[in-house]
């Protein structure tokens, strides 16, 4: 893994944001009409083509409500921690579909096409490795769920971890949150060194849209496994982040909130660093408390 590249974070275009005139109310009392900066949120859908040369198909992998900007690397981070795919060399393009018909749907399709020849197993495309809280499956049925759709145990050893650069954290990806600063309405995710040197950091209304486009720039600028980095993200930390952050191989993972008790768990069960709380100059500890010194 080389990550002697110029990390610079990435900016999002005019459409992750839009104006509107607000009316202010101050301790019951109406101020004058201002203009307010409000963060983008359109549908993403990615189209996957996949099959032999001579047979190509085209399927609806996912639809996503997204901010605008970053889509390919989006794309790619969701095949990549949903397990269509395991490596960069396994796609042949992400693009914007040229061939959408109707106006609202330009530059909100994105087609992802695989190599022809890669085989994985279709029923996935009929439904995700595992399933939404929301919907009642058991914490033990997901995490094998997801283990079976390659996520593996993170090695060891892993980067230290000064507790005092915990801390630090937070501010740090703050302070690179360009739209944030704007809108107020985003959530982010960074990628740091252990010595807190940030390298990445992206910017989406969906956390976990968030994730993807952070593991999907590092996967097409050829940084996976991340085992040497450490992924901050701005709200909770919920399973499906865990998830996504083990599958880059990132032995880290840094909540300003709370995490989900799927979450501890399938960061116990992964080898995972997992903390919470990380604000205010203090932070707890779940899992593997051995990456962290004191």
């Amino acid at each position: 893994m080389s990550l002697s590249v110029s990390a610079v974070p990435p900016l999002l275009p005019a459409a992750s944001y839009e104006y509107r005139t607000v009316r202010p109310v101050h301790h019951g009392h109406m101020g004058e009409p201002r203009t307010d900066v409000l963060a983008a949120e359109e549908p993403l859908e990615i189209s996957l083509v996949y099959g032999p040369e001579e047979a190509r198909r085209r399927r609806t992998l996912a639809v996503t409500m997204r901010t605008p900007g970053d889509d390919a690397a989006l794309a790619a981070g969701f095949l990549l921690t949903e397990g269509i795919i395991q490596h960069k060399a396994e796609l042949r393009a992400v693009v914007p579909c040229p061939d959408v018909t109707k106006a609202e749907e330009r530059g909100n399709v994105i087609r992802a096409e695989l190599v022809p020849g890669i085989v994985f197993d279709e029923a996935r495309l009929e439904r995700h490795f595992y399933t939404s809280s929301s919907c009642g499956v058991c914490g033990k049925t997901s995490i094998e769920a997801v283990q079976a759709a390659s996520c593996p145990v993170l090695p060891a050893p892993a980067p230290l971890l000064p507790a005092a650069l915990v801390h630090e954290l937070p501010q740090r990806l703050r302070a690179a949150q360009a739209v944030f600063d704007q809108t107020g309405g985003l959530h982010a995710a960074a990628l740091f060194r252990p010595a807190g040197e940030l390298l990445l950091t992206c910017e989406d209304v969906g956390r976990h849209n968030a994730v993807d486009k952070l593991v999907g720039h590092a996967l097409l600028r050829d940084w996976l496994p991340l085992h040497a980095l450490v992924l901050l993200v701005s709200g909770r930390a919920s399973f499906e982040l865990v998830q996504k952050a083990a599958v880059a191989g990132l032995p880290v993972l840094a909540a300003v909130g709370a995490p989900s008790s799927l979450a501890v768990q399938a960061a116990e069960q992964f080898g995972l660093t997992l903390l919470g709380f990380v604000r205010d100059n203090r932070f707890n500890i779940y899992t593997h408390p051995e990456r962290i010194t004191g």
